[in-house]
């Protein structure tokens, strides 16, 4: 007889990834159960892309006000931070309810608490011992541990996304998608804003011209961008609107009232006992898994999204992605491996930055005979008409199949037109075919065509 504690999938972990892997099973018939020991949501939904979209949204309004004065818009916008906070609160506090509920329906037990391997089969969730034939980590990833002196003074991106008030100064450590993303919201709600970026480019895994551009741009917004610099210390000296100071390595101090984590996240993977389970992983890179996301010492157990070592970039559609191949090797015995060809990524700062596909130096690497074809857009009409001052784009294309291998936008409307050109490099659509598409004007993906 089945044990009430004995299931076919256990997913452990109920973000984005972890809800699609809780989802397909219970469709086809398997017996699944989930936990987690946050509200359900994952970091996207709940600590991550979906409340820091609502923040840039508002950041959107202010620069487009601000832009546009003088022009037809007068009147000056500002962020009213705890009725924007409410907001923000507003549009995500059912999602750990609707989760749950969407997946008692379809008869998945949900339960709460934290999970650790006691067999290569079972966990613990608490204090109850749960068998499955399959196990499925989707945990997500952490800030990584800083090393710096007075490191626990530094909040986290969720610490911010939660702020009841914007303090007047802010420094964030790091310069990549958490620091500079918020940078461009808290500089726009009129804060002070300094980031600290130990190397010579924000945003790495970006194009690096276009990412010098943006750099220009935040400048230009008062963001004070400090390149090749690192923290060496975060201390205390008292209350008031500015009671820390941040050293760097090379010299300076900087008061102010927040010092931010941007600097990076690693695999929330320690409190899972994967030993016990035999389950091999990389501390910073995640779990160790073959082509079909299944551990490499532990069959029974799969791994999708920022907690699995994938080629895949750690991105929530990436990670949707990765549990929907996870679960259907589970229900078909390995047939599926990811395909992260063409996969967009943006920046959402403002303007936006976006790449999808091969940077030209990686497209160079691998041996492509390539043609970069890049340039400035400030002049085009589809900037001009709301007087964006910056935009520009590079796209690298294989002279030898006449198809595109990356495409890198730096526009406000970059994160939708990046989508065209990663559905282009996933088909393997010619330059020929794209260019000669059909496209409603003036929308901003008409200007496809004259970037190719």
């Amino acid at each position: 007889m089945e044990s009430n504690n004995s299931y076919d999938v256990l997913v452990i972990g109920v973000g984005m990834a972890g809800v699609s892997v809780a989802h397909k099973a219970a469709r086809s018939g398997k017996r699944v159960a989930v936990a987690d020991s946050r509200p359900y949501g994952g970091t996207c939904a709940l600590r991550g892309c979906d409340p820091k979209k609502v923040l840039v949204g508002a950041a959107e309004l202010i620069d487009s006000s601000r832009r546009m004065s003088g022009s037809g818009v007068e009147g000056e916008l500002t962020v009213d931070w705890p009725a924007l906070m409410k907001h923000k609160a507003s549009i995500i506090e059912d999602t750990p309810g609707s989760l749950e509920q969407s997946m008692s329906k379809l008869g998945v037990e949900t339960l709460h608490g934290a999970a650790r391997f006691i067999g290569r089969h079972t966990v613990m969730v608490n204090d109850r011992q749960v068998d499955a034939e399959h196990i499925v980590i989707a945990v997500g990833q952490r800030p990584r541990t800083l090393g710096f002196p007075g490191a626990e003074h530094v909040i986290t991106s969720t610490d911010f996304l939660d702020l009841p008030e914007l303090p007047k100064r802010i420094v964030f450590v790091g310069g990549g998608f958490v620091s500079m993303e918020f940078a461009h919201i808290a500089a726009r709600a009129g804060a002070e804003v300094t980031v600290l970026q130990r190397g010579a480019h924000i945003l790495k895994g970006f194009d690096p011209d276009l990412a010098d551009r943006l750099t220009e741009v935040s400048r230009e917004l008062g963001v004070d961008i400090r390149l090749n610099t690192e923290v060496g210390a975060v201390n205390r000296r008292g209350d008031g609107e500015s009671p820390y100071t941040v050293s760097t390595t090379d010299g300076a101090e900087i008061e102010t009232g927040l010092v931010v984590h941007g600097a990076g996240r690693v695999p929330e993977l320690d409190d899972l006992d994967l030993e016990v389970g035999e389950v091999s992983f990389d501390p910073t890179r995640g779990i160790e898994v073959n082509e079909f996301l299944q551990s490499v010492s532990n069959p029974a157990v799969y791994a999708a999204g920022d907690a699995a070592n994938t080629a895949g970039p750690k991105l929530t559609p990436v990670a949707v992605h990765e549990g929907m191949v996870a679960v259907g090797n589970i229900l078909k015995d390995n047939r599926k491996q990811p395909n992260y060809r063409g996969t967009p990524s943006v920046a959402f700062t403002i303007p936006s930055l976006a790449r999808a596909g091969l940077l030209e130096e990686e497209a160079r690497d691998a041996g492509y005979d390539v043609e970069v074809k890049s340039g400035d857009m400030s002049d085009w009409y589809t900037l001009r008409r709301t007087n964006e001052s910056y935009g520009a784009y590079k796209v690298i294309i294989d002279k030898t199949s006449g198809t595109i291998l990356g495409a890198h936008i730096l526009a406000g409307h970059a994160g939708e037109t990046i989508n065209i050109f990663a559905t282009a490099i996933r088909n393997e659509i010619s330059v020929l075919e794209l260019k000669t598409g059909i496209y409603v004007h003036p929308a901003a993906t008409s200007d496809i065509t004259y970037m190719l």
